[in-house]
């Protein structure tokens, strides 16, 4: 299995590359096709836990940042 990564986008979704399965509460899988896969996390989506874009016109807003390691 390859690497996987996630970006978090500014007021944006996550961006999740590389290899990965994905499931709902009750352990139902979702169909991914590819590999990378953009998730909702604006909560306005009409295809969640996937990204429509709705964060663009909804409002949202978020810029978080890693915390500096020490």
């Amino acid at each position: 299995m390859g690497d996987v990564t996630i970006k978090v986008r500014d007021s944006g979704p996550y961006l999740v590359k590389g290899p990965i399965t994905l499931t709902d509460a009750d352990g139902n899988l979702y169909e991914i096709t590819g590999e990378n896969v953009a998730l909702c996390r604006c909560g306005g989506s009409q295809t969640k836990p996937f990204c429509d874009g709705t964060h663009k016109t909804s409002g949202f807003s978020a810029t978080e940042r890693a915390g500096v390691r020490v």
